[in-house]
Order: structure tokens, then sequence, then C-alpha cells
């Protein structure tokens, strides 16, 4: 029998005739969108589901399919599925990451031009009988400098449409290196330098705990009088409450937004105020970008369903059938050594090196390249993967190689991550045991033998008498109970280490306390990707 994909969202057709080519029995029922209940009565009978925005892939919903094998996001965003619950019923996540780009680039710049010569305004006054023409005047774009906040794909392509402007461009982007930047011909600079400096400012990066209200009040008062604001990445990058208050007080020119904190958008505190421009969210619509992404879900929808072959899926590698039971817990333990390094690193990383030791040599060693990869960048990009990593990770001028060595030690294999930056290197490996459960074998060339959880712990420090009382104590006073605790040093007295596997998120409050000890060199609270 044929596999079935049911179609929920306004996809291109264009989708069904991809799936039909290929053998797919697809059903196009668009309305389903909005209709839950009947989603979840229909879900059971499909093996794929192909969705865009509109259609909330809940866990209710994942729970219903029992046929389903595979959704797919025509497009990049994947809020609206939820993926923990798809990845614990066994189902492929997959999105197109790469085919809005230059849409989305497109209409950034075009909410530029709109905001700077204030043309909906302009255009609503003329229409409506009025010839206004000294009210509405405009700014050029020439010779002013743009802040790009966030250099990624889009960001690029706005840099390189920007350029050809004649604005100056500067950029602010942690994981921005000398060489990309000067590849890319943009100034980087911090993020205060950005504020101070840009005449237009405008966002592309993902919502994170580290992005989230990256334009706050303080921030915004750190502009340059007469700044405009472009958003036509994610709602919750900018405070809106203080960005209606800079607009109304003239310290912000004019802003620009194609998304909002709550969506849809049928009120804000930016609504009626007359130097903002407001779209919904209409970044990636055009025919040319829903014509790429719908193929491009059919497509790799197809390719697993009767192949097994999967593509930009966000949990799970690009691995052949044969490879995916063999190879998971390597997979996993790649990817936390990724995100060991990711969230211990703030500064641009120049290399990344992974060695295989042993009887890891023989497996699939791209995917493990990808999962370390997409380990690494996750905590700055949550929206990447594993087949994605490693474009990002060239666009971010990270250099990567791979080593292999015949078995060295003790253990039958193991994989060192080791992490170059113009200020440091830093090193992990871990391996798989025989119970087929990841663990940390080494941290900065010192043994150790640590399970990995989910919230935990690292600390560095002087081999003195008192840490282990010090962790201990300040666990317990803060009710966070402690799975696991593994210690290792280089030597008596030398350097050490302690990785806490802990029950609890760690209040922010006990790495303070634990800082102001002055016992340790290093104080960081991490989360891995774990069962």
């Amino acid at each position: 029998m044929a596999p079935k994909v049911l179609i929920s969202d306004t996809l291109s057709k264009t989708a069904l005739k991809v799936f039909g080519d290929r053998g797919i029995d697809a059903v196009f029922n668009p309305n389903l969108s909005k209709d839950t209940d009947k989603l979840l009565s229909e879900i059971k009978n499909y093996d794929g589901l192909a969705i865009r925005s509109a259609t909330k892939v809940t866990k209710e919903i994942i729970a219903q399919a029992n046929a389903l094998k595979v959704i797919g996001r025509a497009g990049i965003g994947t809020d609206n599925i939820d993926t923990e619950a798809a990845s614990k019923c066994g189902v492929i996540v997959m999105n197109t990451p790469y085919g809005n780009t230059i849409t989305t680039a497109e209409h950034a710049i075009a909410m530029m031009f709109a905001v700077a010569r204030q043309i909906p305004s302009a255009s609503s006054s003329t229409q409506s009988g009025k010839w206004e023409k000294s009210k509405f005047m405009g700014v050029e774009l020439t010779n002013k400098t743009i802040g790009v906040i966030g250099i990624g794909n889009i960001g690029s392509i706005v840099c390189d449409r920007a350029r050809a402007l004649r604005m100056k461009v500067i950029a602010y982007d942690p994981f921005l290196s000398d060489e990309k930047a000067a590849k890319i011909h943009v100034a980087k600079v911090n993020l205060d330098e950005l504020l101070s400096q840009s005449d237009f400012i405008t966002l592309h990066v993902p919502l994170t705990s580290f992005t989230q209200n990256i334009l706050s009040k303080e921030n915004l008062q750190k502009t340059k009088q007469g700044v405009r604001i472009i958003n036509c990445a994610r709602g919750g990058l900018i405070d809106e409450n203080a960005l209606a208050e800079t607009l109304r007080s003239g310290h912000v020119a004019g802003a620009a937004l194609d998304v909002f904190a709550i969506e849809p958008a049928t009120k804000n505190p930016l609504f009626g105020l007359p130097n903002v421009v407001c779209t919904p969210h209409l970044g990636a619509a055009t025919r040319e970008a829903q014509e790429n992404v719908a193929i491009q879900i059919a497509e790799q929808m197809s390719d697993y369903l009767l192949t097994g072959a999967v593509t930009n899926a966000l949990n799970m590698p690009s691995v052949t059938s044969a490879e995916a039971k063999l190879m998971r817990p390597w997979i996993k333990l790649a990817g936390h050594l990724g995100q060991f390094i990711g969230q211990l690193t703030d500064e641009p990383i120049k290399a990344i090196n992974i060695l295989y030791d042993g009887s890891v040599c023989d497996m699939n060693l791209d995917a493990l390249n990808c999962a370390a990869l997409a380990g690494v960048i996750k905590h700055q990009n949550p929206d990447v993967n594993m087949v994605s990593a490693p474009i990002v990770a060239k666009d971010k001028g990270i250099q990567t190689s791979t080593t292999r060595q015949e078995k060295s030690g003790a253990f039958e294999g193991y994989i060192k991550l080791t992490m170059t930056s113009k200020i440091r290197k830093r090193s992990i490996a871990g391996t798989v045991f025989s119970d087929g459960k990841p663990r940390f074998i080494q941290i900065k060339g010192i043994n150790i033998d640590a399970e990995i959880g989910k919230i935990m712990l690292y600390t560095t420090n002087e081999d003195k008498p008192g840490i282990i009382g010090i962790l201990g104590n300040a666990m317990a006073e803060n009710g966070v109970n402690i799975a696991n605790f593994t210690l290792g040093r280089n030597l008596p007295g030398g350097e050490a280490i302690a990785l806490l596997y802990v029950d609890h998120p760690i209040p922010k409050s006990i790495l303070e306390k634990l800082r102001e000890t002055k016992k340790f060199g290093l104080v960081r609270s991490l989360q891995f990707d774990v069962d």
C-alpha cells in the first residue's frame, strides 16, 4: 500500500504533484489547520503530515497519530510542533531551513525603505484626497550606517543588499569570526557600538534566552538619536512597550515590524503610532518562497517514506536505516560533547577538531560530525539541525577537521572534541558504555567518569580541601538534589574540575554565590538533550 500524507495547511499545490509523481497518496485539506478536533480524528490514518505555520501539532495530536512517521514543515520555524513529543513517539520532524532566506532578506530591505520614506502613511494620505508633500520628509539610505544583529544566512544577504545601496554595514554576532566579517565586507562590532553608531538597526537572530529582548529598554536608550529599527526575524527580540515609549519621545525616529511578541497581533502598544510600519508576518510570503518550500518538503518526506533517507531533520541525523540502530547512542554522545563546548564558549570559534578512536572510526563519521557541530551551535541557534549544522558552521567561519586513530586506551572507542578560538583551546571526550549510555570520560585532559544528565553544574578550581562541601551545601540549602557528583584533577594540588548532575534547574543566585566565594575559576550551569 502506498504511504499516505495529509497536507493540513495552505501549502502550494505543487507539493501534491511531487507526492503523486513519487507514488505517495497525498490528501489536501487546509481547513484542518483550524479544526483541531477534526485533525485529531483524521491524523491516525496518515504516515506523514505536511504543514506550514497554521497547524498546531500538539502532543495530543501526535499521540493520536498511530501511523505517523514524519512531520514536514514547509519553512524554518517549528514552534507550532511539539518536537519533544514527536521524538518520544519516533516521529521525524523535518523543515526547510533555507527556502525563505532571500524572501525574508528582501522584506527587511523593503521595510527599511518604507520606514525611511514613510511610504505607507504617505500612500494612505494621498489616497484620502490630501496632498501633504511637506509632511512626509524622509531620509536617504546612501552613506547611512546599518547595524545588522545576527549574521546567519538571512543577515548575510541583508548585508550584501545594504552594501549595494552604498550603506556602511556594521554587524554584531557573538559567533562572527574576523575572517567571515572580512569576507562579507562588514565591520564587526560589539552590541553597544552597534547601538550607538547605527542609523538603521535590523534584527536577524532566532528567539532564545540569549536574544530575548536584546533591544531592551536599557539598550534602546543606548541607540543613536533618530535611529530606525527593523525586525523581520522573531517577535520577542524587542521590548515593545519600551520601543513605543522611545518612538513617542522621538528618540527612535521609526520602526518597521513584521513580527510581534504575540501573534496573531490584533492589538499591540506599537499600533497606531504614526512612525511605525507593520506587516502581518509576511517575511516568507512570496510565490517563489512558497513554491520552493512546498517542493522541498514534499521531496524530503517522499524520500523518507520510500527509502528511509532523512534530510533536514531536527530530531534525527542523516543516516541510513541500517546505521540508525548502531549509531543512535554515539550520535547522542557527539551532540552532548558539542553542547558542552557550545555552552562554555562565548567568543567566536575558529576551529573544531573531532577525533575518533577505535571502533567508532568504522561508523558514519559524517553523521557524527553533524551531530557534534549541531551541539556546538545549538546554544546560539536552536533552529540548527544535523543537516544544516555544517553549512551554519562554515557560514560562521568555523573550520572543521576530523582525525581517526587506532584504539589507544582502555575504551574500545571514544570521541574527543577540541575547540580552538583566539584566546583558548577547550577539549572534552566521551564514550558509550555497554548499557548504551553516553559518558564523559575526559575534560581539559583530566580523566573522569561522568553520567550525563539533563541539568548539570560544571566548575573548575584549584585542588584544595572544602570544594565538595561548598558545592554540596549550596545545592542543599536551595533544595537542589544531586543525582551524581563527579570529580577529577590533573595532579594533587593542581587543577580540578567537578560535574554535578542535578534534578532541578539551578537558580542564578546559587551560581552567583558560588562565584562570590572566589574558590572557583569557572561556574556554569549546563543543559543537555537527554531522553
